[in-house]
């Protein structure tokens, strides 16, 4: 009983340690050898173990004190009472420690298991921190494109509105131009038709002055 329980706080010590120190790829071992044994029924069965063990400890605390209380009322313990009082006490020691180790390592099992979660969700979380900053990079290069795309339309805007004023400038100088035109063909309309009544005026003062002429001829 005692060469086994040292050999299962041998097994649990060495466990432990290598669930406290990294060494190569043997932590990732016992972390899935311990996932296997909480699958199915790994779980009942370490817990059956547990119970056991935790019965069998309770029952050398109880062998314990009667030796003690026995050794009490005599006076002192007889020689098997002293080796029964420290076997019982190394059997109750071994278990006491083979029971916190075995907690032990369940609490490091279950806590490096969270670790691991949160290395995983921390992992996802800096890739998706980088595609959106990649996105954000790209996002801003094309406002940046963008930007100088209308600044570019803006200045062909304001280019295309000086032109289009100057063409609003000449088009009133052209209807300036034309109506003074206007204004000049009516004029000279206006002077040819005065020069031919005037004219047509002489031709008959002519034809008269003619018709006297005659008149005092004959």
């Amino acid at each position: 009983m005692i060469q086994l329980l040292f050999l299962v706080l041998i097994a649990e010590g060495i466990v432990a340690l290598l669930l406290m120190v990294k060494i190569g790829p043997l932590r990732e071992l016992v972390m899935k050898g311990l996932d296997q044994v909480k699958m199915g029924k790994g779980p009942a069965t370490v817990k059956t173990i547990a119970g056991t063990m935790s019965v069998i400890l309770l029952s050398s605390v109880t062998s314990i004190l009667k030796i003690q209380n026995k050794g009490a009322k005599l006076g002192t313990m007889t020689p098997m009472d002293q080796v029964l009082w420290r076997t019982h006490l190394l059997e109750t020691s071994l278990m006491g420690f083979s029971l916190f180790l075995g907690f032990l390592i369940d609490r490091m099992h279950h806590y490096l298991q969270k670790l691991n979660r949160l290395r995983g969700t921390a992992g996802a979380s800096k890739e998706e921190f980088e595609k959106l900053q990649k996105e954000r990079s790209q996002l801003k290069e094309k406002e940046e494109q963008a930007s100088k795309e209308i600044k570019l339309l803006q200045e062909q805007i304001s280019i295309l509105r000086e032109d289009l004023k100057k063409l609003n400038l000449e088009a009133k100088e052209k209807d300036k131009k034309i109506e003074t035109a206007e204004a000049h063909v009516t004029s000279l309309q206006k002077q040819a038709a005065d020069l031919l009544l005037e004219y047509d005026r002489l031709l008959e003062d002519n034809q008269n002055f003619q018709t006297q002429a005659l008149g005092f001829r004959g």
